[in-house]
């Protein structure tokens, strides 16, 4: 089988990656694309996986048109070379717009439910969208859900074990408390009209009073010092965050992957009433209501507090990896799940709908 994987974010670079060696090894053809952003292509080639760069998307909303119009054509142009059978992204509109002129099916995964504009551009041209059964949105007869998150494609324990040299890399000791905290741009298309941290100096100069903090940031802050600042490889940041005592931050997928690895996440984003918003995806409600794994709020008021609370307990991290076995005997391999599932399609569309796993 052929099959044509568009990659848009560095998240689902970690997403696919085990995917695409698995469909190769059974010996079927992929094309991946992916578009220059952030640090999509580094990964790409930390991991060795081929692709076809589909250029550097634009910022703003008419940057954003002008790329829509771009990528589509430069995918249909791929397409049309490389005729696949099967179309595999993670809510890309692009292939969403060329599985319809090339007649191929196309299968999405999605995860975000407020995120309403790539939803409305992808998902009337969908044959079957895979989501979280955690998922709060009812999408239709297209809908497939199965018991895990998108972080369990990578993060599961058949296919990620922490690596402890990351922790020399940055002169950590194996015991040393730290704290990994991040700041975004917002200026992704799910993000409008939200906020998060109003004050990133004060929060990094209250965390450091328990640890040594260390942070992530998509934008230039102004008064937190060069030495707090993390410059690691990308690819290896998932040991850190595995080792770390606490995650704080505005990044979403980094919560919930702090959640499953079993290092208390803390979610900080309000909408633009300064409000937690009342749209929190199905898998942070989950993550905090039945596993216990993970909070979130509106301001880093309420999020310092609690991560005070959390410091403070030196038994906190040892509670989060016995909450995290508890919710990996409830999940599945992502993963290995996504490989059948593009392999028995469109047989395995039926299946899973009928099962809900």
């Amino acid at each position: 089988m052929k099959i044509l994987i568009d990659i848009g974010h560095p998240a689902h670079v970690h997403f696919f990656r085990h995917a695409i060696r698995a469909l190769k090894d059974h010996g079927h053809e992929i094309v991946v694309m992916t578009k220059d952003k952030e640090v999509t292509i580094a990964l790409m080639e930390k991991y060795k996986i081929p692709f076809i760069n589909l250029g550097k998307p634009g910022s703003g909303l008419r940057g954003k048109a002008h790329s829509m119009i771009v990528f589509d054509y430069r995918v249909f142009s791929i397409a049309r070379k490389f005729q696949p059978d099967l179309l595999v992204g993670l809510g890309s509109p692009y292939l969403g717009h060329v599985s319809r002129l090339i007649r191929r099916p196309y299968i999405s995964f999605w995860d975000t439910e407020n995120a309403s504009l790539l939803f409305y551009l992808s998902y009337p041209f969908v044959d079957a969208i895979c989501t979280p059964a955690c998922f709060r949105l009812s999408l239709g007869n297209r809908q497939v859900c199965y018991a895990g998150y998108k972080e369990l494609a990578y993060l599961h324990p058949n296919h990620f074990k922490p690596d402890p040299a990351v922790l020399d890399e940055l002169g950590l000791l194996p015991d040393e408390r730290f704290i990994i905290v991040r700041f975004i741009s917002w200026a992704a298309s799910h993000d409008v009209g939200l906020k998060g941290v109003k004050d990133p100096v004060r929060m990094v100069r209250e965390l450091e009073q328990y640890g040594r903090v260390l942070v992530s940031s998509e934008k230039k802050i102004e008064g937190i010092d060069k030495h707090n600042m993390l410059d690691i490889s990308p690819e290896k940041f998932h040991s850190l965050l595995a080792y770390a005592q606490l995650y704080v931050g505005e990044g979403g997928t980094i919560a919930t992957e702090a959640a499953v690895l079993g290092t208390p996440a803390i979610h900080i984003e309000s909408d633009s009433h300064g409000v937690a918003t009342g749209n929190a995806s199905g898998n942070f409600r989950e993550l905090r209501d039945r596993y216990g794994l993970m909070f979130f709020y509106p301001n880093e008021e309420n999020a310092l507090k609690k991560a005070i609370d959390l410091l403070a307990d030196p038994s906190t991290k040892t509670t989060w990896q016995k909450k995290r076995e508890i919710l990996l005997k409830d999940k599945i391999d992502v993963s290995d799940w996504m490989i059948r599932f593009i392999e028995d399609y469109p047989e395995s569309f039926y299946q899973y709908r009928t099962t809900r796993r």
